[in-house]
């Protein structure tokens, strides 16, 4: 039984991020988003620790001090920005979040969306996604610039709404090389 709700829960969340990505025209990322997430190394312990109202990552860490199916997800999906940590060339050499492209970033958000929606069912609301990244920003190893970008685009949604939200990442995001000049647009 926790092997079907585990299967319908990665399934309805894959397709969520699928429809808002094609919603920004990120049709590719949106048919491959998360597939790793059917693999036997992630799959089973998914299925193992599924409760249904978060992820089973977390009772997974929870359980054996760390999640081998999140190790296993984090390092094949370019969304996130833990793919994107390596060793600084700065001296010392310490780990440091690495600038992810634009097109990650934007499916990121879509990813954050989705999983905000699932997870809080009907009582989710446009704050939700903000409300958990603030939870635990602080302990995040992340870019600079990407968090920022990141931090932005999730104040927009809870300020602004999904399809303002959507627009402008469509419009700013979505095809391009660099980020969008935040310095002119700090107030939203």
């Amino acid at each position: 039984m926790k092997a079907w709700k585990h299967f319908c829960t990665i399934t309805r969340h894959r397709l969520l991020v699928m429809k808002y990505c094609f919603k920004i025209g990120l049709y590719r990322q949106g048919l491959t988003h998360d597939l790793s997430k059917y693999s036997p190394a992630e799959f089973v312990p998914g299925c193992r620790y599924y409760q249904g109202y978060r992820s089973p990552n977390n009772a997974e860490r929870e359980s054996r001090g760390y999640s081998s199916a999140w190790l296993h997800h984090k390092g094949r999906n370019k969304h996130h920005y833990e793919y994107w940590i390596d060793y600084s060339l700065q001296a010392g050499g310490e780990l440091a979040g690495m600038k992810m492209p634009a097109k990650y970033v934007a499916e990121m958000m879509m990813d954050r969306i989705a999983a905000s929606r699932i997870y809080k069912g009907d009582a989710y609301n446009q704050h939700h996604p903000l409300a958990y990244y603030e939870q635990g920003k602080e302990a995040y190893v992340i870019h600079e610039e990407t968090k920022a970008l990141l931090e932005y685009l999730l104040r927009m949604l809870s300020r602004q709404g999904e399809a303002k939200t959507l627009a402008y990442i469509r419009r700013n995001l979505v095809g391009k090389k660099e980020y969008p000049n935040l310095k002119k647009k700090r107030g939203n």
